[in-house]
């Protein structure tokens, strides 16, 4: 009779210690998914932010630039799209993707010349 609670009980600490190590290892591959998805979110932030820039500089080489391109890097891809609002007002509709997250990113610009002024520098849900 001693042997077999003995055994019942070992068995019961052993569920236990069981069950508190898988719910340790799933809370450790949720938190690695967290910071996988955090880091993606960061780079397509980052890579809006480069074809942003990228529609900066043709605004810069000619004043009259409208339209866009799509740039492709080792971790992602970004787009952007130069609409002209005036002849001297500008919108930059640029968007990044990394994964499977897309950040999307609006300038907007007053002023083209004779220096660009940027009025709005802003992540948006959608264009």
């Amino acid at each position: 009779m001693n042997g077999y609670i003995a055994l019942v009980s070992i068995l019961i600490i052993s569920a236990i210690i069981m069950t508190i190590a898988i719910s340790a290892g799933l809370l450790s591959i949720n938190e690695a998914d967290m910071g996988l998805e955090k880091n993606l979110a960061s780079e397509a932030y980052y890579l809006a932010s480069a074809c942003a820039e990228e529609g900066l500089q043709q605004i810069r080489d000619s004043a009259a630039f409208e339209g866009g391109a799509n740039l492709f890097f080792s971790n992602g891809s970004c787009n952007y799209n130069v609409i002209a609002q005036s002849p001297n007002n500008r919108t930059i509709n640029s968007s990044g993707l990394s994964g499977d997250i897309i950040r999307k990113i609006v300038v907007t610009l007053d002023s083209i010349n004779p220096s660009i002024n940027i009025v709005s520098w802003t992540e948006v849900p959608d264009f």
